[in-house]
């Protein structure tokens, strides 16, 4: 049978406790779902805005037939890149999703005397578009400037250094330390800054445009990620750039050029949705503050400093099994969790990944610690 040696490599995730299978839908109202990243909570919400979306955008088309080169709906993709762009100061291009976002855009930053210089934990899609580039690249300590900084002086001299990293880590829920990385910008002109705000779009700033935002970097980054698949309830991704860059991406990036364009209605519906994150402060700041609440819990919990400092939240297992197994006694108790296994995370950091929503409160925090401490005390016993 041709098929044997791929059953082969499925028996093998399957006896390391690594085999994945598609969930059945999760979306019962009396559960409490801490795997979505529908972070403001706008997701559970859009019943709330349809009559408002259709009234606002009647003439939205559920296709868009052809590539952005050659369809001929573009009103409501040019309206969301007109309005991130009015926000961010920048020139602004529609990406159907984060993948294609940083797989296309590295794959067109790769010409001649290019070197990426790389956080250890950046996304998949940024080590898939590096791998299909065949791009010279070096990776340096997660979150550690001075690895950064010995690199820099390394290829002080080399043409061009694309510095890439995350602002928020997905899998962490930890910060980059931007302010640091910018300062190291300002002393080697031959950097160019690539930041994915994928986890902070809509959570950080005084707008939700992100950690950038909120310490006043925007300007500082030349390449400037955003997901709208997430705190966004929508789908799709975009960059914020120079235009030469923006133009220079539609003509060199081939997950653009050879992609379908994201329908109309989507285009419309996200830029519908990031008019209202723009007026949602007060809904940030009771994520951060149910977030400090929760990672201070965990670390009560587990006896350990915690490193996130955001909505994502880790609670470290250790191995793959125990991953699998609190996962499902959580889930007898109506919580919905990840369980967070090789190779998204190294041998060793299996865990359990918490992503909490603005339209949770206190009550429900309080209560899923108090199961979680419930369920490790009977799972040690």
């Amino acid at each position: 049978m041709p098929y044997k040696d791929y059953q082969k490599i499925l028996e093998g995730f399957d006896n390391e406790s690594r085999f994945r299978t598609i969930p059945s839908d999760r979306t019962d109202s009396l559960r409490i779902d801490l795997t979505s990243n529908d972070y403001l909570g706008l997701g559970a919400k859009w019943k709330n805005f349809t009559e408002e979306f259709y009234r606002r955008y009647p003439d939205a088309s559920f296709s868009s037939s052809a590539s952005r080169l050659l369809s001929q709906r573009q009103d409501h993709h040019i309206s969301l890149e007109n309005l991130l762009s009015g926000l961010y100061g920048k020139d602004v291009l529609l990406f159907n999703s984060g993948y294609h976002a940083n797989v296309g855009i590295i794959q067109a930053l790769n010409i001649a005397d290019t070197v990426f210089l790389c956080d250890k934990l950046i996304h998949a899609s940024m080590i898939d578009g590096l791998m299909l580039a065949k791009a010279d690249f070096q990776r340096w300590r997660h979150n550690d400037t001075a690895s950064l900084g010995k690199l820099l002086e390394k290829y002080k001299d080399h043409p061009r250094c694309i510095v890439v990293l995350e602002s928020i880590y997905s899998m962490d829920g930890d910060l980059a330390p931007l302010r640091e990385i910018v300062e190291l910008k300002k002393k080697y002109p031959n950097i160019i800054l690539y930041v994915d705000e994928a986890h902070a779009f809509g959570t950080r700033g005084s707008r939700g445009l992100g950690l950038a935002e909120e310490l006043g970097l925007i300007d500082d980054i030349d390449i400037l990620v955003g997901t709208l698949g997430k705190a966004a309830a929508s789908s799709g991704a975009f960059v914020a750039t120079h235009p030469l860059m923006k133009s220079y991406f539609v003509n060199c990036s081939r997950s653009f050029i050879f992609s379908t364009a994201l329908p109309p209605i989507n285009a419309a519906w996200s830029e519908f949705m990031i008019i209202n994150i723009l007026s949602m402060e007060k809904e940030r700041k009771h994520l951060m503050d149910i977030s400090n609440r929760f990672r201070k819990g965990i670390e009560e919990i587990s006896g350990l400093p915690n490193s996130s400092r955001s909505h994502i939240v880790p609670l470290i297992a250790g191995d793959a099994r125990q991953a699998l197994d609190i996962a499902a006694r959580l889930s007898v108790k109506g919580i919905d969790v990840l369980p967070i296994r090789c190779p998204t995370v190294p041998l060793g950091g299996e865990r359990i990944r918490f992503s909490l929503s603005a339209d949770m409160n206190v009550h429900i925090i309080e209560d899923v610690l108090k199961t979680i401490r419930e369920v490790l005390e009977d799972y040690e016993d």
